[in-house]
């Protein structure tokens, strides 16, 4: 089986239900995951719940969680694993894209 163009880890997806829940979202709703230029290192990520598809979105569900990406921002994330962390060392959404050459020290941003 092919893996997904972009996953969710496990940990990440029980975030997102759990944010889901708390928001009052239901259970169409997605994440919209994209790429734009910005951040300290050149192009940052967004991240945000939406339950519609969008003209050129390429729609991946990976763990029960519906991810929509904008075509303009597939090749940045080819490969991306979200995953989430709620450790000492930062609690929060990580990216893990074998895509970025170079990434900030907040996570947020990266460079290709």
């Amino acid at each position: 089986m092919q893996e997904p163009m972009i996953m969710v880890s496990p940990s990440a997806a029980a975030h997102v239900q759990s944010l889901r829940e708390e928001g009052n979202f239901g259970p169409d709703y997605g994440l919209r995951v994209s790429v734009d230029g910005g951040g300290c290192s050149g192009l940052m990520y967004n991240l945000e719940f939406d339950h519609q598809e969008r003209p050129g979105d390429q729609v991946v569900v990976h763990n029960g969680i519906k991810i929509y990406v904008p075509m303009k921002s597939l090749l940045y994330l080819i490969g991306t694993e979200l995953d989430y962390t709620g450790g000492l060392h930062g609690k929060g959404f990580h990216f893990a894209n074998p895509n970025a050459s170079r990434t900030c020290a907040c996570g947020e941003s990266f460079s290709v």
